[in-house]
């Protein structure tokens, strides 16, 4: 009996993830699930799947960062994309990263499986919805899109936009305390940043965050 492409789901919805793995078990082999960016990383080199479904908008890590750090272990694996928000700039990003598709979470599931044929093919796929006249201009855009922030700024940087506190911060990233609030610092000065609410638009701006309907669960960044 033929085997099925293995398919690893990232996303934080519950409700959303579920009917995910609905769509998907009937044509491909789901190993495993995950709800942030960190475990993405984790389950993914351990369980080395031939495609990764991720929400670009997760916690602890966002899916495009998450999804790059992964290339660095499995340089074959292929990557969908799946967001709220219909931005081009974030399409180009994702294609940045080769065999890679962008699909809106409103699409139907007819789409969504598309993108996933397309990508085991080693091709590429953008929702008909955001696909732009020039993709070189986009790709430019790109990569001005997100050069302005090191990785270990760009994790602290989500991290706080999503109101997490220093000390949950430094754990996440076997860090000290002070590391942690001397890295802030360096941004809210870099950056010319005056308060927190300078830093989560500086998350939005940057792409590491979207506008969640779900309240805040921890403390505030302080």
């Amino acid at each position: 009996m033929e085997s099925r492409p293995q398919i690893l789901t990232a996303d934080d919805h519950v409700i959303f993830s579920d009917g995910l793995r609905l769509l998907l078990e009937t044509r491909y082999d789901i190993v495993g699930t995950v709800a942030d960016g960190r475990a993405l990383i984790t389950e993914a080199v351990r369980l080395r799947p031939e495609v990764i479904i991720v929400d670009v908008g997760m916690p602890l890590l966002n899916g495009l960062d998450a999804a790059m750090r992964v290339r660095e272990h499995l340089p074959r694996v292929k990557l969908v994309f799946l967001t709220m928000q219909d931005n081009p700039n974030l399409a180009a990003a994702a294609l940045e990263l080769g065999s890679a598709a962008f699909v809106l979470k409103h699409s139907a599931g007819s789409e969504l499986l598309l993108a996933v044929e397309k990508v085991l093919q080693g091709e590429c796929y953008v929702t008909p919805k955001l696909r732009p006249a020039d993709w070189a201009v986009q790709k430019n855009r790109a990569r001005q899109y997100s050069k302005h922030l090191t990785p270990r700024q760009r994790d602290i940087v989500q991290m706080c936009a999503e109101g997490r506190a220093i000390k949950e911060i430094a754990g996440h990233l076997n860090l000290s305390e002070k590391t942690v609030e001397f890295h802030k610092h360096h941004i809210m000065e870099t950056f010319n940043l005056n308060s927190n609410a300078d830093l989560f638009l500086l998350a939005l701006k940057e792409g590491l965050i979207s506008l969640d309907p779900n309240p805040l669960r921890d403390k505030h960044c302080s």
